[in-house]
């Protein structure tokens, strides 16, 4: 299993951006719930997978007594000191098990359970990565139109731009660059959902910020907005310098 695990490892830091730490955690906490739920049911495990080599470890958690009543979650005195010389009365002790002992059942349902948290990350690193940028202009590679909506690639995720947010006449293909505003983002049972626009009167005026230098250093002040998108767009402005 180290192989398989490293290589979920180095897919997902390396493709999907999650650290090595998450994923192990994620995988960990997987693979004890499933198992506590099957063959190790009520048995308490302790579990640690190796970041540079996804070896895997895995340990019983047994509680110390001297007359032992249930042998998944206690050990007798005289085999704990074996396993822990100063183990006493009360103590709890790892008691290392065979990882492939988790059961082939525990296994598969720690895969969906991987699958699903991982599910679960990638729709909150979308959200991190672009909750800053909303209201700015980013810039995307048009991937294909669905339905009159078209898909852009802004690099770590996947955005849409519906029909109402397009310029009537602009025509876009595959693989062209696009800038546009990063108009919202939207909560979907399928995740968060980035919309853009280009027909939002935001979208010229924040172009207007970025390509004018005396917009940008705050000189010439935009006062008043119009844009018919596609047509024309009239802006009022007021200068701050004297001159």
């Amino acid at each position: 299993m180290s192989s398989e695990i490293l290589s979920v490892l180095e897919y997902m830091e390396k493709e999907k951006g999650i650290g090595r730490a998450d994923m192990i955690a994620t995988i960990t906490n997987a693979l004890k719930t499933a198992a506590q739920k099957g063959v190790n049911s009520g048995q308490e495990l302790k579990i640690e997978i190796n970041e540079r080599n996804g070896q895997m470890h895995a340990w019983a958690l047994l509680k110390v007594v001297d007359s032992v009543s249930d042998p998944k979650t206690e050990i007798h005195i005289e085999k704990a000191k074996g396993i822990a010389p100063g183990a006493q009365i009360g103590d709890i002790v790892e008691k290392e098990i065979d990882p492939s002992t988790l059961g082939r059942i525990a296994a598969q349902t720690a895969r969906q359970a991987v699958m699903q948290r991982l599910r679960q990350f990638e729709k909150d690193r979308i959200y991190d990565d672009f909750k800053d940028q909303v209201g700015n202009v980013v810039t995307g590679t048009v991937r294909r139109r669905e339905r009159g909506d078209l898909y852009i690639d802004l690099g770590k995720a996947e955005a849409v731009m519906n029909s109402r947010e397009q310029v009537p006449g602009e025509e876009y293909q595959p693989g062209e660059r696009i800038r546009c505003l990063l108009l919202a983002i939207d909560s979907t049972p399928r995740g968060p959902e980035i919309i853009l626009s280009r027909s939002s009167p935001k979208f010229v005026r924040r172009l207007f910020e970025l390509e004018v230098t005396e917009i940008a250093d705050g000189t010439v002040k935009i006062e008043a907005f119009a844009r018919e998108p596609g047509y024309r767009t009239k802006i009022a402005v007021t200068s701050t310098d004297p001159k």
